[in-house]
């Protein structure tokens, strides 16, 4: 892949000046400049294209069909109601990612829906102009080892992404837990580097998503489907070869609260005390993870995201925080290892350093990894020594 072909749709030429608490303070000419910049860095080149007319719009894209390898759609308003742009995404069959500024989940009723997005890969939206840049990493890693989308439940965040390496296996399993505080805005698309590196590395890796508040998530849902997800490798394991004795668990921030209580989710809640797990992690990789849902509701990490994840009245506050915090599932009986930057300013080293602690006190094995000068994404770049130190503790294994 090389050519990206970036569309903008109504009112986008606005940006800058139009509700500029809404959709930023950067104009059309700095974004593409921002856009250019990242795509010259991953290797693309980008053709960009702004039209007020859906007509306009079709057109650019029937006549991008010979060119372009890939399309960064942002339809504006006609994103929630324009068949015809859906119509025109199908037709050319180039891989999409459907892109918005803001949270159109979040805002006025008609906005929540895109009639664009069945036409499109992926969709990221709510990250600001951020989430450009996401756009063309997540077409960089599915080009390179496109992953086979699998559902493991009956909604439309119950699925997971299963790269399979070659050979005839059994393939040790990496299941992979995207972060975000638990909302809606971050998706899978997080990890997509990490999966495409452990794939290269012999590993089959299994990138799930899951309910996330803002979209039906928080408690008890959100773990409901981590843990579904999870199981569903045992109906995945005969027809891809995988090694359901050797599945690490691997999560960043909020994904890497819910890898670490994975290990522990025989316990998971009082409503549900015969639930049996089907696959159990062996090891667990927490990368910043929010190991303490107490001491982030203390912190207040996330401005109250641990409050809108547990969903909890002041009653039900300390039983949800005993099943659905590693910290208080200690000990969790399978080997950790912790990687944190001491320049994360998101979720604190120093949570880190207290859950490594406690969790040697109870008797796990647990390595702890700091970086120095290292902020909450570098844990997830594989070009980091902060990864170098994770597959060299997996190698092994």
């Amino acid at each position: 892949m090389r050519n990206v072909f970036v569309v903008h749709g109504p009112n986008l030429n606005l940006l800058g000046t139009r509700e500029p608490e809404v959709y930023g303070s950067t104009t059309l000419p700095e974004l593409e400049t921002e856009i250019a910049s990242e795509a010259s860095a991953l290797g693309l080149a980008c053709t960009f294209f702004q039209s007020n007319h859906e007509g306009a719009i079709i057109d650019a894209l029937h006549g991008a069909a010979e060119s372009a390898d890939a399309v960064v759609i942002n339809a504006g308003a006609l994103t929630h109601y324009s068949y015809a742009i859906y119509d025109a995404l199908v037709a050319i069959a180039k891989p999409t990612v459907e892109v918005h500024i803001s949270n159109i989940h979040a805002r006025e009723t008609w906005r929540r829906q895109s009639v664009i997005s069945p036409a499109a890969d992926h969709a990221i939206y709510g990250r600001g102009v951020r989430g450009y840049a996401d756009a063309l990493r997540r077409l960089v890693a599915s080009a390179a080892v496109p992953p086979r989308r699998i559902a493991y439940g009956a909604a439309d965040s119950q699925y997971g992404e299963l790269r399979v390496p070659p050979g005839d296996g059994p393939h040790p399993v990496a299941v992979l837990i995207h972060g975000g505080f638990w909302r809606d805005v971050w998706t899978l698309d997080l990890m997509d580097s990490l999966a495409v590196d452990l794939h290269h590395r012999g590993f089959a890796t299994w990138n799930i998503e899951y309910h996330r508040v803002g979209s039906g998530g928080g408690w008890p849902v959100t773990m409901e489907d981590v843990a579904a997800a999870i199981d569903h490798l045992g109906d995945l394991a005969a027809a891809f070869s995988l090694d359901l004795d050797d599945v690490t668990a691997i999560g960043h921030s909020a994904g890497g609260h819910l890898a670490l209580w994975s290990a522990a989710r025989p316990e998971q809640y009082p409503e549900q005390p015969d639930t049996e797990p089907v696959v159990v992690p062996r090891r667990v990789v927490g990368l910043a993870p929010v190991a303490d849902l107490v001491a982030a509701h203390q912190m207040n990490l996330g401005e109250g995201a641990v409050e809108e994840f547990l969903r909890r009245s002041p009653q039900e506050g300390p039983e949800r925080y005993a099943v659905a915090s590693p910290a208080e599932l200690l000990p969790l009986g399978v080997r950790q290892i912790i990687v944190h930057g001491d320049a994360d300013v998101r979720v604190p080293i120093e949570m880190s350093r207290a859950y490594t602690a406690a969790a040697e006190a109870a008797g796990d094995d647990v390595t702890f990894h700091a970086h120095e000068g290292s902020d909450h994404f570098i844990v997830i770049d594989p070009a980091s020594s902060a990864w170098d130190g994770v597959v060299g503790w997996l190698a092994p294994a």
